[in-house]
């Protein structure tokens, strides 16, 4: 049948599209009697037939709805979107030669300054110079037309950030083993002189398998300046939730320890689900990472599995003192090594027995993982002496109890509803006081504290009742019943 709908010019001139899988849409469509509507409205919903049948993914449906119809860049097919960058957007794309999928960063056609070609080319020749498992590789790059792009190692999975949103805070267990493996990278890449800059949940990649990977050196720099002539050299730049203090205060000179508090801030998140300074503007977050006395909220207070020990670790990595911070990210991989262990991925690695764990909070340091708990078995020592029972007694007649005597029910005179305007004293009970730590980073304050930061117990108790009236309720039973008597008293005399 002829096609002559915009969006079915745009998917068969894409090559998205046979001919054949149009059709079998809309006999779908026909079949269901699905057919009125405007123009436009028909073309979503055989759009949406085809993403239903698995023929299109919804971002090439709505690229062909938009009016797209180019879904290459060089020798490779663009088959989805993966996210916005810093300084591009990602795709996921499949090399037709290798036949692999791969990532393509491309710098966006609007954005392609002299400066911004200039920086992308430097992270091209940045990632050219490292490789590292824990790095994402470049694979290639290139440019078509005025399109500038960057081919990398695609990483399946999500990042650290998404992670998180998805499942909640993260156990110390597999925390530490994705830090760990961040640091690892981290460590070659200061071997190889260079800064990443801009460590954040964000750039770091997670598989399902629990592999991960340091991503985007979009703002990488060395630590001594070349002849590169890097323009962002002695200016602040990554991410406001993560700038270390010294990297703020002499941005021009970059150090390790500048990537070690960024991967300990990374961590914080990691655990808790919060950064560690939240809430207020770009400006006050850094200087509450610059300030040596604001201090974020006890990771304890928003995970409370997390141990002394570990907690410890955090705060080397995060302190705002260079000289007090952990000096290498190969220290971080030797501390964490005991937690990272403990990971599910590392254990089904290792052969490990998945047993329960336990972390000694008041100790100095958390336990060896061993395997599993084999079933318990029944000892019997071969020395342990015969200790004689007494006889039980011989056998007799139940002794006999005395009988249940049952108080009779106290009855009380009924109080009418009028004499009694007040509600009767509830009883004392004790209230936690303890407010739930927000759900949003904004609703915490600037300094990292929830509000109402402090526990307290609160006795509630009813409204209390006047003491002349509970004389009253009292009395005027006894008033009545006395006047009663006097009335017959003197009935009985005559008056």
């Amino acid at each position: 049948m002829p096609h002559h709908s915009n969006f079915e010019k745009c998917a068969l001139a894409s090559g998205l599209l046979a001919a054949e899988q149009l059709d079998a849409a809309w006999a779908a469509l026909r079949e269901a009697g699905d057919q009125a509507g405007s123009a436009k409205s028909i073309e979503r919903k055989l759009a949406d037939r085809l993403v239903e049948a698995g023929v299109l993914n919804p971002w090439q449906a709505k690229q062909l709805l938009d009016g797209r119809t180019k879904f290459t860049l060089g020798p490779y097919r663009i088959i989805d979107s993966l996210g916005q960058g810093g300084m591009g957007h990602v795709y996921k794309a499949k090399d037709p030669l290798l036949d692999r999928v791969v990532a393509i960063k491309v710098l966006p056609r609007d954005r392609s300054t002299p400066e911004a070609i200039a920086n992308f080319t430097r992270e091209i020749q940045a990632l050219a110079s490292f490789n590292h498992p824990k790095l994402v590789r470049a694979l290639d790059a290139g440019h078509d037309g005025n399109v500038y792009y960057l081919v990398l190692e695609y990483v399946p999975g999500s990042d650290l950030r998404k992670l998180v949103r998805r499942e909640g805070p993260l156990d110390m267990g597999r925390g530490a083993s994705i830090i760990s493996q961040v640091a690892e990278g981290l460590q070659h890449a200061h071997e190889h002189g260079m800064v990443h800059r801009d460590v954040k949940p964000g750039n770091v990649l997670v598989t399902t398998e629990g592999e991960a990977k340091l991503s985007d050196l979009g703002l990488a720099g060395r630590m001594t300046r070349g002849t590169d002539d890097d323009p962002r050299w002695g200016k602040i730049v990554g991410t406001a939730d993560y700038l270390s203090p010294d990297h703020i205060a002499d941005p021009w000179n970059p150090t390790p320890a500048w990537d070690i508090y960024s991967l300990g801030c990374t961590m914080y998140y990691a655990v808790t689900g919060k950064v560690p300074f939240p809430g207020g503007t770009t400006a006050e977050k850094a200087g509450a990472h610059r300030d040596l006395h604001a201090h974020p909220l006890d990771p304890r207070r928003l995970n409370h599995a997390l141990s002394d020990t570990f907690v410890d670790l955090l705060a080397d990595m995060m302190a705002k003192e260079p000289a007090e911070r952990i000096a290498s990210a190969a220290e971080v991989v030797r501390r964490l090594a005991p937690w990272a262990s403990r990971a599910p991925w590392n254990q089904r690695a290792a052969g490990v027995p998945q047993g329960i764990l336990e972390e000694d909070r008041r100790g100095g340091g958390p336990p060896l993982l061993g395997p599993a708990p084999p079933a318990p078995l029944r000892v019997v020592p071969a020395a342990a002496p015969s200790i004689p029972m007494p006889p039980p007694p011989p056998p007799g007649p139940p002794a006999s109890l005395p009988p249940l005597v049952v108080p009779p029910p106290v009855v009380r005179p009924p109080v009418p509803l009028a004499a009694a305007p007040y509600a009767l004293p509830a009883e004392p009970r004790l209230r936690d006081t303890l407010p739930d730590l927000p759900e949003s980073p904004d609703a915490l304050n600037a300094d990292g504290q929830a509000s109402g930061d402090s526990m307290s117990l609160i006795v509630v108790t009813g409204r209390p009742v006047a003491a002349p009236l509970i004389l009253l309720l009292v009395l005027l039973p006894i008033a009545l019943a006395a006047a009663a008597l006097v009335i017959a008293w003197l009935w009985d005399l005559g008056f």
